[in-house]
């Protein structure tokens, strides 16, 4: 019997493989912004945070998976939109508290070195890291022959990935929601679908076909990046709170914005919930309720801020192409209701 080497563990030598480096460093010097630092192919990334031009930074970080829509995208044999989803994940977090990220370091894991996938995945973040306008400094790829079970082997290998990324904001113009007061009014920003929460219950749902076809092509598109239309948003308009509807639909995300007793009235007639949910109601005979606490029903992202507010923020959301409606108001009292 020869003799073992990682390689025939099923672990290739990619940190000697030049022309693996070679397409990786360009990806990722596609990214870059003032303000990084070093060779793309170093231990660790320097940042130089006087070059943002923050005067009096606060570090802002954020992490972030995809979860279930990974199997979604091996099902379709799609993968170049999965790296948009992992930054927005992250981004999307960040800006909350008013902050324009930075910088952006990704993970992949997978029992099988497949460049091909990977390469459509890293093509992804990095379109999401130059839509959010941060840099993807590094990261890493981790192969673990036998971790990973995969009973299906016409598609690619299983896999996951998770990012990490991190944003400065001027400390007097951190968005925290103490301004927060009854009477103020909850813009929300359209959804491009279900961005990347709920696909556990989604892929319960839908049968194989079904995803493979028309509905799972839908169920793919990436999740909005809304870092520009947002940082644009704050230069005009005093904003109070900003809440990202991921996981925990409405019940869940924006108690964690408002202050406590006071609470959220949420009108659902304000806005026309895209077909693809009601579709998803449907086939899975979901209540109202399960439905606006586990998605975002087309509304991705939500700014609280005074009435008088409301027209001069839409017409900025507007100009990025983003449609948003008044979805509801603060009121006395604690809780949120969705009627």
């Amino acid at each position: 019997m020869s003799a073992w080497t990682y390689e025939k563990a099923g672990v290739p030598h990619l940190k000697g493989d030049a022309a693996y480096n070679r397409k990786i460093s360009g990806l990722i010097r596609s990214t870059h912004v003032p303000g990084v630092c070093g060779d793309t192919l170093g231990f660790a990334s320097l940042f130089d945070l006087k070059k943002t031009g923050i005067k009096d930074p606060l570090l802002v970080a954020s992490t972030d998976g995809v979860g279930t829509k990974l199997e979604l995208a091996r099902l379709l044999g799609k993968h170049d939109t999965i790296g948009i989803d992992l930054v927005a994940m992250c981004v999307n977090d960040l800006i909350t508290s008013g902050a324009r990220p930075l910088f952006f370091l990704d993970y992949y894991a997978s029992g099988k070195f497949q460049t091909n996938v990977i390469g459509e995945v890293l093509k992804g973040v990095t379109e999401g890291c130059r839509q959010s306008g941060c840099s993807l400094v590094g990261g890493e790829t981790a192969i673990m022959p036998g971790f990973y079970s995969d009973n299906k082997k016409t598609l690619a290998a299983q896999y996951d990935v998770a990012g990490f990324s991190v944003g400065a904001v001027e400390r007097k113009k951190v968005v925290t929601g103490k301004k927060i007061k009854a009477g103020d009014v909850i813009l929300g920003i359209q959804s491009s679908g279900f961005h990347s929460n709920g696909y556990s219950l989604v892929r319960k749902i839908f049968s194989e076909k079904t995803l493979r076809g028309p509905v799972g092509k839908r169920l793919l598109t990436p999740t909005i990046i809304y870092v520009k239309p947002v940082l644009a948003l704050l230069k005009k308009v005093a904003v109070k709170g900003i809440v990202n509807i991921t996981g925990g639909g409405f019940y869940d995300n924006l108690p964690r914005v408002i202050p406590h007793g006071l609470g959220a009235a949420i009108d659902k007639s304000s806005w026309k919930v895209p077909e693809i949910f009601r579709i998803a109601q449907k086939s899975g005979g979901i209540s109202d309720h399960e439905m606006y606490k586990t998605f975002n029903m087309g509304v991705g992202m939500v700014v609280i801020l005074g009435k008088s507010h409301a027209a001069a923020a839409q017409k900025v959301l507007k100009s990025f192409k983003l449609n948003s409606w008044v979805v509801g108001t603060i009121t006395k009292h604690a809780g949120v209701t969705v009627a």
